[in-house]
C-alpha cells in the first residue's frame, strides 16, 4: 500500500509524459489509497485541461470516472489535528499536508512528484520517478 497525492493519480489518469511513470508505480503497488481531499484537486485540474482545450469533456469525464473506480473504499477523510501538526513543522499547504499525514497515519510510503512535499518531508515521502525506477 502506498499514498498516492493528486498529481500522481492525474498521471496516471490524463494522459502525458508521466503516464508511464504512474502505471509502472501502480504495477510495483496496486493498493493506492489517498485523501478524501484528491477529488476536489483531480476536479479542478480537469477544468484546467478543458479550459486550455487539452482534453475533451469525454475524456475528463473518462478519467474521472476511473479514477473514482479505482480509489472508491481507498480514500480517506484525516482528522484535523493531524493535519495541523504536519503544517506546523513545514511551509506546505495544509491541502499537501493531508497527504503526508495519511502516510504517517497508515505507516506506509506517499508518492509524489511535489518538491516541497520531498524536501520537507523526506522520512515519509518518495519521488515517483524513484518509486517506479525500483
Amino acid at each position: 500500500m502506498i499514498v498516492v497525492d493528486v498529481n500522481t493519480l492525474a498521471y496516471l489518469w490524463i494522459p502525458g509524459e508521466m503516464t508511464s511513470l504512474a502505471e509502472r508505480a501502480l504495477m510495483l503497488d496496486p493498493c493506492w489509497v489517498s485523501s478524501t481531499l484528491w477529488r476536489s484537486e483531480f476536479r479542478n485540474i480537469l477544468a484546467g485541461y478543458l479550459r486550455r482545450g487539452q482534453i475533451s469533456k469525454n475524456s475528463a469525464e473518462r478519467c474521472i470516472n476511473g479514477a473514482e473506480s479505482q480509489m472508491a473504499g481507498h480514500d480517506y477523510l484525516i482528522p484535523s489535528e493531524l493535519v495541523m501538526r504536519k503544517v506546523a513543522v513545514s511551509k506546505c499547504s495544509a491541502y499537501d499536508c493531508e497527504y503526508v499525514a495519511l502516510a504517517e497515519d497508515l505507516n506506509v510510503t506517499l508518492v509524489t512528484t511535489d518538491k516541497q512535499i520531498l524536501s520537507e518531508f523526506p522520512a515519509l515521502t518518495i519521488s515517483l520517478k524513484v518509486f517506479a525506477g525500483r
